[in-house]
This record gives structure tokens, sequence and C-alpha cells, in this order.
């Protein structure tokens, strides 16, 4: 009689059901070989990917994608921070045309970014709160760009009249106070390659704390590969699994458990079936 087959971790890793939350397929890096990206994070467990604008064109890209791959790759449209300074007078319009076609599942990314001084800061406000209110238009999620400018991005999220939609505090690398600021205003924490890295003991420390049903993990290909992946790019999004699994140690609780309760956050963020 034969033995039953038995399971060996990468196995199990493969069938965990994950999701992407924040990947830039429609980067150029992706024009080529994006139906083997998409293969390849079908195969590791990947059950949905956002897909995220950062002007026009990647917006525009995003929306196609979504097209191709309906109920798959899930379309962000918005103007970065860092990408609003070379922005037309008529590009936010375009946004908001976008915002409208099918597979379109969210705003953004959007927010402050204080490491580049690519748009002056008056400018990324500004930006900032025009896809604030677009969200609250069309009853979209925002993401949330906050590079070095965590501060700032709470400051304003709390001067805003009026709820909050839903948003998310992609890629997230602050520390513990700035992320209690962000759960009481009712904000999703998304966490990449970051917190795997050896040196990211702060940035795994406020990942114990985040309430289950507020955290989400993403990628953000083709940037930020985890370990043991770290320096070889492009990410992508097959590579979420290996961030899955450091929250998973961290927070002391089941690979399987956490791919669920994650999956689940992402579906509810992104208003999926």
């Amino acid at each position: 009689m034969e033995r039953p087959a038995t399971l060996d971790r990468t196995t199990v890793l493969k069938v965990l059901m994950l999701f992407d939350t924040h990947a830039h397929l429609n980067s150029d890096v992706f024009r080529e070989n994006v139906d083997e990206v998409v293969e390849r994070s079908r195969a590791a467990g990947v059950t949905g990917i956002g897909v995220i604008g950062i002007d026009v064109t990647t917006s525009r890209r995003a929306c196609e994608l979504a097209a191709m791959y309906p109920g798959y790759l899930h379309a962000v449209v918005g103007i970065q921070p860092n990408c609003a300074a070379e922005a037309g007078p008529d590009d936010f319009a375009v946004i908001e045309e976008l915002a409208g076609q099918p597979g379109v599942r969210g705003i953004g990314e959007t927010g402050l970014d204080c490491y580049w001084d690519d748009t002056p800061m008056d400018l990324q406000r500004e930006y900032f709160d025009r896809h604030l209110n677009l969200a609250r238009q069309t009853r979209l999620p925002v993401v949330i760009h906050m590079r070095e400018s965590c501060p700032l991005v709470i400051e304003q999220l709390q001067r805003q009249s009026g709820p909050l939609p839903h948003c998310v505090m992609h890629s997230f690398t602050g520390n513990l106070d700035e992320a209690r600021q962000c759960l009481d205003l009712g904000l999703m924490i998304s966490f990449a390659g970051m917190v795997t890295f050896k040196k990211s003991d702060e940035l795994r420390e406020v990942a114990k704390i985040v309430p289950d049903d507020r955290l989400l993990i993403e990628t953000d290909s083709p940037y930020l590969s985890p370990e043991p992946m770290r320096g070889k790019r492009p990410n992508e999004p097959a590579r979420v699994r290996h961030t899955l699994n450091k929250l998973a140690e961290v927070r002391n609780v089941a690979p399987e458990r956490l791919a669920e309760i994650t999956t689940a956050n992402a579906k509810r963020f992104f208003q999926l079936p």
C-alpha cells in the first residue's frame, strides 16, 4: 500500500490564499512579461492583485490590465505625489473619468512624500485633498503614499471635514505612535518587503499591534523585494508570501490563518465579492 504524499512547507505555501494589495504591474518593467508574472503569482497562491497608478499613463494601463484579467487584477487610479508637478492641467479630469471604469477598485496612490523634492508640498497637499474628495464621490477606497511623511499625512487626514473614505497606509514605515494614530483614524495598514529586512526590528514591533481586521500585505512590485530575495529585482507579486510568512512569525500565528485574514481584509477593502 502506498503511503499518502506529504506536503512540504513549499507546497503548503503555494496553496495559501494570498492577496497582493499594491503592485505596479503597469510599469514598463513588466510590459513584455506580464502574462508570466501573473502565472507565477497564481502558482504561488495569489488570488488577487491591486495594480496601482501613479499618473495618467499608468492609471490607463492599470485599467487595461484589469480588463485583461477580470476579477484577478484590480485597478487603482491616481496621480502619485512625486508625479503631481508634471501633471497636465487636464490630467486629474482623466483620473476622474477612469475612476468610473469597470475593474477600478480604488483611488491613488496619493498622499505626501518628504524624501524626494519633485513636487512642492503645497501642491502635494492639494492633490491629496482632490483624491480624497474623488474617493468620497465614487465611494472607492484610497491608497496612501507616506514616504518619510507619516506625521504630515496624519495631520492632513485629521483636518478633513466629515468622515474619511476607507484608506490604507501603503508600505507602512511609521513608528508605534504613528501606527496608533492611523488606527484611531480607522485606516488599514499594509506591510511590504521592508518588514522582512534584518534591521527592521522597530517595524516588526509595529506589525505586532495592528489588529487582525486592519492588516494588509503587498509587494510594491517592482520595488522592495523581501528577504530572502532582497536586492533581486524586479520584485513581483509571487513574492508576497515571504512578507506574509514574516508577519505570521512576528504575530505568532499560523501562515495559513494570516493568509485567510489578510485576503479577506483585501477583498473587503477593495469591495470585492
